[in-house]
């Protein structure tokens, strides 16, 4: 059976619908690969200004919430086992409240072998004062006698030299107790330094230290026991590109958004600006973005209300008036 007619030509009529349906597979794939291009609502809602300064010239930044007195990263003085601790996340301290414990033992042997050593020196002392008071009477009694026949001037000499000898034995007495009271004091001062106190009153940011954790002065690569600050008020550390610096409007107020929250904005106030241009930190993976981008670092004082808003860390974007005699 044929499935062809015998005048069929498959030069002529099967190469050509052939490369038809082709073409239309082709168009087809492209067709129903192409990207669905209908706008839709973004998933969070991008940085706006509001008010005046929506409709005036204006600078853009990002920016990072922090404390007022920045985070403090609470170190030891000393190195050992630490005992206790007696704040958590949260808390709030005031200056020279206890943070933690470290083990106080070799310590306070040390302390208690100075004090040993301080009452060894007082006895010393009293031994060489009286020495002192018999060799004084002595020399004195000798002096007083007029018959030379009575006393020998080799007796006068001795005790003049027992004399020297007392004064001599009262000042090595007394040196010594100068010594162990200055190594009472170091012990007292050690004592004292393991104990770790809060330096400002704030909040306990993060605990970073467990008891049975051995904590050392030459940890330098990893976290602070502690971290602290002030957060009434909250500061946010904007990050203004260089090629912008010169339009900022010094002095003028900003608005903050939260970042990806545009509807909850604070007014912060202007606090300082920082004296260097420093490179950028806080990357907001953009594309036109550069690792080699330098900025000047605003900060602004946020209002009390953002603080149940707001975190300390936490990435803001803001809004600065620009100056018009640097608008171009």
């Amino acid at each position: 059976m044929k499935i062809f007619p015998r005048t069929f030509s498959f030069t002529r009529l099967g190469l050509p619908v052939i490369a038809t349906l082709g073409l239309l597979f082709v168009i087809y794939s492209v067709v129903r690969g192409l990207p669905d291009r209908q706008p839709i609502e973004p998933e969070n809602e991008p940085p706006k200004a509001i008010g005046e300064i929506a409709n005036s010239p204006r600078v853009a930044g990002t920016g990072i919430v922090e404390p007022a007195s920045e985070v403090i990263e609470i170190g030891t003085a000393l190195s050992g086992l630490i005992t206790a601790v007696q704040v958590k996340p949260g808390d709030l301290v005031t200056k020279g409240q206890t943070l933690f414990l470290v083990d106080s033992r070799a310590a306070r042997a040390k302390l208690e072998e100075a004090n040993a050593a301080v009452s060894e020196a007082y006895a010393a002392i009293s031994e060489a004062t009286v020495a002192q008071n018999l060799a004084d009477q002595q020399l004195e009694l000798y002096r007083a006698i007029n018959d030379e026949a009575a006393v020998s001037r080799l007796e006068i000499i001795r005790a003049e030299g027992d004399k020297q000898a007392a004064d001599a034995r009262f000042e090595t007495a007394r040196a010594r107790l100068m010594t162990a009271e200055a190594q009472q004091n170091s012990a007292r001062v050690d004592l004292e330094r393991l104990t770790v106190r809060a330096p400002i009153a704030g909040e306990i940011l993060a605990v970073n230290v467990r008891p049975g954790e051995y904590v050392s002065t030459m940890g330098t690569n990893r976290l602070a026991f502690i971290k602290m600050g002030e957060t009434s008020p909250l500061h946010v550390r904007i990050d203004i590109d260089e090629d912008e610096a010169a339009r900022i409007s010094e002095g003028s107020p900003a608005i903050v958004s939260p970042r990806g929250a545009a509807d909850h904005r604070f007014q912060a106030l202007f606090v300082r600006s920082e004296p260097t241009i420093v490179p950028k930190r806080s990357l907001t993976n953009s594309a036109a973005e550069r690792v080699d981008v330098r900025v000047l670092q605003l900060i602004y004082a946020l209002p009390p209300e953002a603080k149940g808003s707001l975190r300390v860390g936490q990435q803001v974007d803001a809004f600065i008036a620009a100056d018009p005699a640097g608008v171009q």
